[in-house]
């Protein structure tokens, strides 16, 4: 196998080296275009801006702290207020569950019954007529009185008609009956207390009271 041989062209022709030539300047002036169109497609770097606060003023004249008794808060702001302990309401809770005593009551004045100083039975009627009694007033026939011979002014007597057991206390106030068996002279609301008036007299059991 035979060998192969590079073979290389040599120009040597004006015409040749001149198209060279030509071609090595288009590429040398291509190249440099191209690096100039690249760097001026990049957007230029924009310069650095240092940014500056304003600075506070300083205060010329120093003005007095508010001191905490005078800060709207703590005047506006309600005290607190104080709430009963567990210790104070089991105390109460305690007392009221205690057996409570009843409060004497006061004990009512015992009314003696009135002393019989002397008793007896006799005959007893009734009289209705207006007129001056003995000791000098003006006969009521609706009051509660009586005649009696003996017995003083305002002497009580109580009245019974054993036949009914009604009772009716008179006070003195005259003088009388006259008449045989007969010992006292009721008014008639008296009589009509103990029986009818429609009886006129009926025996009855007294009592004079002291």
């Amino acid at each position: 196998m035979a060998a192969r041989h590079l073979r290389t062209r040599k120009f040597s022709s004006p015409a040749a080296i001149a198209a060279t030539a030509a071609v090595g300047v288009a590429l040398a002036v291509g190249g440099t275009v191209g690096a100039v169109r690249l760097t001026s497609a990049e957007p230029p770097a924009e310069p650095a801006v240092a940014e500056t606060l304003p600075s506070t003023p300083a205060p010329t004249s120093a003005a007095p702290s508010p001191s905490v008794s005078a800060s709207p808060g703590a005047s506006l702001s309600p005290s607190p207020k104080a709430t009963p302990s567990p210790k104070a309401s089991r105390t109460q809770a305690a007392s009221r569950s205690k057996a409570r005593t009843a409060s004497p009551s006061p004990t009512a004045k015992k009314t003696s019954s009135p002393k019989v100083v002397d008793s007896g039975s006799c005959g007893a009627s009734f009289y209705a007529e207006g007129q001056m009694t003995a000791n000098g007033e003006t006969f009521n026939p609706n009051a509660l009185t009586a005649a009696h011979k003996t017995l003083p002014f305002n002497t009580k007597v109580r009245v019974t008609n054993p036949d009914n057991g009604k009772s009716v206390v008179v006070r003195i106030n005259d003088r009388g009956p006259f008449i045989d068996g007969r010992c006292l002279d009721l008014s008639r609301a008296a009589f009509a207390t103990i029986a009818a008036t429609s009886l006129g007299h009926v025996n009855v059991r007294y009592e004079v009271l002291g």
